[in-house]
């Protein structure tokens, strides 16, 4: 579980979030008598210029009709509220769960800074820098959702908010105490991996030692007896020199016996 990456779900889920709810409250500003809607919009726009005796701009006139099928189009959405309700709940259920894996991620690493001492590639300041960032970050991002969701959208988002914030807050706690199980878990295992991997790495130099020393005893074993043969021929031409015994044997004549 990378940290980094879990930030970046957390964060694209608080943007899935924010979308959401602008989407929500849109609809519902939009939602009921469209008419009555589009006549206040014209109510709006003549008092700011007709009333007054001023001609409306074209561009003005342009972003009322924008906006009126801007209402209208969302009107047509009014069944999709419900939908949309849960989609905000998932990300949300989604940030906080990323969130809370980020938090024990964190904390065991704070853990193990503690007891071990780092070899990671990244500088122990700078990874504890990183550290310190997200977390200001991840905990930025959850008061910005309350914000958005709580005093800035309608009240059903704001209970919304309230009931996912208390379910993941006990849900966190459990997880947070699972993760560290887990992460001690991997680095056990690593521990092992790398262990077994260094015991091969060990035998295989151990094995490629003995193949040489020993090609190197049967050329030097090759060389004496090369070396003999040429010095002494009378000992002779097998690796192995003739014993005393033999070569005296072999000095007796030859008897041939006939049929």
């Amino acid at each position: 579980m990378d940290p980094i990456t879990l930030f970046a779900l957390a964060n694209g889920a608080v943007s899935a979030v924010k979308a959401g709810c602008k989407l929500y409250k849109d609809i519902k500003g939009a939602a009921g008598e469209v008419k009555d809607v589009l006549k206040d919009l014209d109510s709006q726009f003549h008092g700011a210029y007709a009333a007054k005796g001023k001609t409306p701009p074209p561009a003005a006139i342009k972003q009322l009709n924008e906006e009126k099928t801007r209402v209208k189009e969302l009107n047509k959405r009014e069944g999709e509220v419900t939908n949309i309700y849960s989609e905000i709940g998932e990300h949300l259920g989604a940030y906080y769960d990323n969130f809370n894996k980020c938090i024990a991620i964190f904390e065991e690493e704070e853990r193990k800074a503690k007891r071990e001492v780092y070899k990671g590639d990244v500088s122990l300041g700078k990874r504890a820098l990183q550290r310190v960032l997200m977390k200001k970050q991840l905990e930025q991002m959850s008061i910005e959702l309350r914000e958005l969701m709580v005093y800035q959208s309608p009240p059903e988002l704001g209970a919304l908010y309230t009931e996912v914030e208390e379910m993941m807050g006990t849900m966190g706690k459990e997880q947070k105490a699972l993760i560290a199980i887990e992460m001690r878990k991997h680095e056990i295992e690593e521990r092992r991996q790398k262990a077994k991997k260094q015991k091969l790495i060990e035998e295989a130099i151990i094995g490629v030692a003995i193949m040489f020393i020993v090609i190197v005893f049967m050329f030097t074993m090759m060389w004496v007896a090369y070396d003999r043969q040429q010095k002494y021929p009378q000992y002779g031409n097998e690796l192995f020199p003739k014993t005393e015994e033999q070569r005296r044997e072999e000095s007796q004549p030859k008897k041939y016996i006939g049929r």
